[in-house]
Protein backbone atom coordinates (compact mmCIF):
# COMPACT_ATOMS: atom_id res chain seq x y z
CA UNK A 1 0.00 0.00 0.00
CA UNK A 2 1.51 3.90 -0.84
CA UNK A 3 -0.07 6.98 -0.55
CA UNK A 4 -0.06 9.30 -3.47
CA UNK A 5 -0.04 13.21 -2.69
CA UNK A 6 -1.06 14.54 -5.93
CA UNK A 7 -0.81 18.13 -7.44
CA UNK A 8 -1.31 19.60 -3.42
CA UNK A 9 1.23 23.19 -4.16
CA UNK A 10 1.10 26.24 -2.90
CA UNK A 11 -0.24 28.14 -5.88
CA UNK A 12 -3.22 25.77 -6.28
CA UNK A 13 -4.02 24.97 -2.48
CA UNK A 14 -6.01 27.52 -1.06
CA UNK A 15 -9.39 28.40 0.54
CA UNK A 16 -11.02 28.64 -3.13
CA UNK A 17 -11.36 24.94 -2.97
CA UNK A 18 -14.59 23.10 -2.15
CA UNK A 19 -14.41 22.09 1.74
CA UNK A 20 -11.11 23.75 1.91
CA UNK A 21 -10.66 23.10 5.84
CA UNK A 22 -12.09 19.59 5.84
CA UNK A 23 -9.69 18.59 3.21
CA UNK A 24 -6.78 19.85 4.87
CA UNK A 25 -7.24 18.32 7.65
CA UNK A 26 -8.41 14.71 6.29
CA UNK A 27 -4.96 15.09 4.18
CA UNK A 28 -2.48 15.91 7.29
CA UNK A 29 -4.55 12.75 9.27
CA UNK A 30 -3.86 10.53 5.96
CA UNK A 31 -0.13 11.78 5.87
CA UNK A 32 0.12 11.19 9.27
CA UNK A 33 -1.55 7.57 9.50
CA UNK A 34 0.80 7.13 6.55
CA UNK A 35 4.36 8.35 8.58
CA UNK A 36 3.33 6.18 12.01
CA UNK A 37 2.32 2.69 9.86
CA UNK A 38 5.62 2.82 7.72
CA UNK A 39 3.29 3.22 4.50
CA UNK A 40 4.90 5.09 1.72
CA UNK A 41 3.99 8.51 1.12
CA UNK A 42 4.74 9.61 -2.51
CA UNK A 43 4.35 12.80 -3.82
CA UNK A 44 3.45 14.65 -7.23
CA UNK A 45 3.77 17.79 -8.43
CA UNK A 46 1.96 19.06 -12.13
CA UNK A 47 4.53 21.69 -13.93
CA UNK A 48 2.44 23.88 -16.12
CA UNK A 49 5.85 24.28 -18.37
CA UNK A 50 8.33 27.63 -18.29
CA UNK A 51 5.62 30.06 -19.38
CA UNK A 52 2.95 29.15 -16.49
CA UNK A 53 3.18 30.09 -12.59
CA UNK A 54 2.86 26.89 -11.56
CA UNK A 55 6.04 25.52 -12.82
CA UNK A 56 9.66 24.65 -11.56
CA UNK A 57 11.55 27.17 -9.57
CA UNK A 58 8.84 28.98 -8.52
CA UNK A 59 7.27 29.20 -4.99
CA UNK A 60 3.58 27.78 -6.21
CA UNK A 61 5.18 25.01 -7.40
CA UNK A 62 6.26 23.72 -4.09
CA UNK A 63 4.36 21.84 -1.90
CA UNK A 64 1.91 22.87 0.59
CA UNK A 65 3.14 23.65 4.06
CA UNK A 66 1.10 21.97 5.74
CA UNK A 67 1.83 18.41 3.50
CA UNK A 68 5.31 18.68 3.14
CA UNK A 69 7.05 15.63 2.12
CA UNK A 70 9.97 14.45 4.59
CA UNK A 71 13.95 14.22 2.67
CA UNK A 72 12.77 10.57 1.76
CA UNK A 73 9.69 10.80 0.80
CA UNK A 74 10.07 10.43 -3.20
CA UNK A 75 8.64 13.47 -5.53
CA UNK A 76 7.69 12.79 -8.86
CA UNK A 77 6.66 15.81 -11.05
CA UNK A 78 4.43 15.52 -13.60
CA UNK A 79 3.41 17.59 -17.63
CA UNK A 80 0.18 16.01 -17.92
CA UNK A 81 -3.12 15.26 -15.86
CA UNK A 82 -2.30 11.15 -14.90
CA UNK A 83 0.79 10.74 -12.82
CA UNK A 84 1.81 7.63 -14.52
CA UNK A 85 1.97 8.94 -17.65
CA UNK A 86 6.23 10.08 -18.86
CA UNK A 87 6.78 10.12 -15.01
CA UNK A 88 8.56 6.82 -14.22
CA UNK A 89 6.14 6.39 -11.21
CA UNK A 90 4.38 3.07 -12.93
CA UNK A 91 7.33 1.64 -13.41
CA UNK A 92 8.57 2.31 -9.53
CA UNK A 93 5.48 0.85 -8.21
CA UNK A 94 5.48 -1.90 -10.41
CA UNK A 95 9.34 -2.52 -9.33
CA UNK A 96 8.24 -2.62 -5.67
CA UNK A 97 5.29 -4.88 -6.25
CA UNK A 98 2.96 -2.32 -5.03
CA UNK A 99 -0.83 -3.11 -5.60
CA UNK A 100 -2.96 -0.79 -3.61
CA UNK A 101 -3.19 2.90 -3.64
CA UNK A 102 -4.43 5.10 -1.74
CA UNK A 103 -5.14 8.89 -3.57
CA UNK A 104 -5.50 11.97 -2.44
CA UNK A 105 -5.20 15.63 -3.60
CA UNK A 106 -6.10 17.91 -6.56
CA UNK A 107 -8.18 18.43 -8.74
CA UNK A 108 -11.14 16.57 -8.55
CA UNK A 109 -12.25 16.77 -11.98
CA UNK A 110 -8.53 17.03 -13.52
CA UNK A 111 -5.48 15.27 -12.09
CA UNK A 112 -6.85 13.17 -9.62
CA UNK A 113 -9.90 11.89 -12.11
CA UNK A 114 -6.87 11.21 -14.95
CA UNK A 115 -4.78 9.24 -12.19
CA UNK A 116 -7.99 7.07 -11.03
CA UNK A 117 -8.56 5.12 -14.02
CA UNK A 118 -5.40 4.91 -15.41
CA UNK A 119 -4.22 3.60 -11.90
CA UNK A 120 -7.66 1.60 -12.54
CA UNK A 121 -6.43 0.36 -15.99
CA UNK A 122 -2.99 -0.20 -14.97
CA UNK A 123 -4.21 -2.96 -12.20
CA UNK A 124 -3.95 -0.73 -9.18
CA UNK A 125 -6.48 -1.01 -6.52
CA UNK A 126 -7.61 2.98 -5.77
CA UNK A 127 -8.43 3.86 -2.74
CA UNK A 128 -10.28 7.59 -2.34
CA UNK A 129 -10.73 8.95 1.15
CA UNK A 130 -13.93 10.79 1.70
CA UNK A 131 -13.12 15.04 1.63
CA UNK A 132 -9.45 14.02 0.79
CA UNK A 133 -9.42 15.38 -2.99
CA UNK A 134 -11.06 18.49 -3.86
CA UNK A 135 -12.03 21.57 -6.67
CA UNK A 136 -12.94 24.58 -7.63
CA UNK A 137 -16.14 25.54 -9.48
CA UNK A 138 -16.28 25.19 -13.46
CA UNK A 139 -18.28 26.81 -15.79
CA UNK A 140 -20.45 23.94 -15.62
CA UNK A 141 -21.17 22.70 -12.11
CA UNK A 142 -20.19 24.48 -8.89
CA UNK A 143 -16.73 22.37 -6.77
CA UNK A 144 -19.37 20.67 -4.46
CA UNK A 145 -21.32 19.25 -7.55
CA UNK A 146 -18.10 17.75 -9.25
CA UNK A 147 -16.93 16.56 -5.94
CA UNK A 148 -20.36 14.20 -5.49
CA UNK A 149 -20.27 13.24 -9.19
CA UNK A 150 -16.84 12.32 -8.94
CA UNK A 151 -16.66 10.45 -5.36
CA UNK A 152 -20.38 9.55 -5.31
CA UNK A 153 -21.13 8.29 -8.41
CA UNK A 154 -18.24 7.86 -11.24
CA UNK A 155 -15.34 6.60 -9.09
CA UNK A 156 -16.79 4.36 -6.72
CA UNK A 157 -17.33 0.52 -7.55
CA UNK A 158 -16.07 1.33 -10.98
CA UNK A 159 -12.61 2.91 -10.79
CA UNK A 160 -12.28 3.10 -7.33
CA UNK A 161 -13.30 2.02 -3.51
CA UNK A 162 -14.31 5.34 -2.04
CA UNK A 163 -14.85 5.30 1.18
CA UNK A 164 -14.69 7.49 4.74
CA UNK A 165 -11.43 8.70 6.55
CA UNK A 166 -12.51 6.85 9.53
CA UNK A 167 -12.37 3.30 7.27
CA UNK A 168 -9.45 5.26 4.93
CA UNK A 169 -7.42 5.20 8.63
CA UNK A 170 -8.13 2.17 9.73
CA UNK A 171 -6.60 0.07 6.82
CA UNK A 172 -4.15 1.87 7.45
CA UNK A 173 -3.34 0.94 10.83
Amino acid sequence: MVLLVVDTQKLITNEKLYEFNAFVSNVEKIIGTARQNNIEIIYVRHDDGPESELTKGTEGFEIYEKFKPSKEEKIFDKKVNSVFKDTGLLEYLRSKGEKDIIIVGLQTDYCIDATMKCGFEHGFHMIVPAYSNTTVDNKFMSAEQTYQYYNEFMWNGRYAECISLDETLKIMR
